[in-house]
């Protein structure tokens, strides 16, 4: 759902898809070819909220702030189920993994990616290609190109997912038993071995 606040309205691109079961409150502005997942709550009352062309933001993720400031994703930034991001940037063609908490005035730098579960404390900043990981947070290693094609890989089929979205998804009762004629899932998309193996 969208809801206007304070007189901010969230301006969301034609392209963009909002799961009608996500929050989408105020002073948020949401790009291009944008995934917005089921129960994820993007709460843009006490400060601004900017999602730019190509990000997702996946199910139950929370996008919030402390008052007077944003929060910027940058183009294809790539939020995993569960995170959450308060007040922080992140930087261009980033992963934040699943269920990590990414705390104010952090400033991810691009192509970051972070570990699933870690948590970065507040204020800290990273270069850019670092893999971070743990609680508290630190930097692995270096990220290499390999690593970051796929991540790419991996942005790019939620990219296509907001298209694919808004052309066939729709409420619907359940089959009460098999289907014969139902598609192998396979025929819809590609596994992600087979997509994996297309970047080494």
């Amino acid at each position: 759902m969208i809801y206007s606040f304070k007189g901010f309205i969230p301006v969301v691109d034609k392209t963009a898809f909002i799961h009608p079961q996500a929050a989408v409150t105020g002073n948020v502005t949401i790009g291009k070819n944008v995934y917005i997942g089921p129960g994820a709550a993007l709460r843009g009352d006490w400060g601004a909220i900017i999602i730019e062309d190509g990000c997702n933001v996946q199910e139950n993720c929370t996008i919030h702030m402390f008052p007077g400031t944003t929060v910027l994703l940058k183009e294809a930034a790539h939020i995993g189920h569960g995170a959450v991001i308060h007040g922080a940037t992140i930087g261009r063609n980033c992963l934040v993994g699943m269920n990590s908490v990414i705390m104010d005035e952090v400033l991810l730098g691009d192509e970051c990616i972070v570990g699933a579960l870690s948590f970065i404390k507040a204020a800290e900043q990273y270069p850019e290609r670092c893999l971070i990981a743990g609680n508290p947070a630190k930097k692995i290693k270096e990220v290499s190109d390999e690593m970051i094609a796929w991540k790419t890989r991996g942005t790019q089929l939620y990219q296509s997912l907001p298209g694919d979205m808004l052309q066939y998804w729709q409420p619907c009762e359940p089959l009460r038993q098999p289907d014969s004629n139902r598609p192998a899932q396979e025929v819809l998309y590609e596994t992600w071995h087979q997509l994996s193996e297309q970047v080494r």
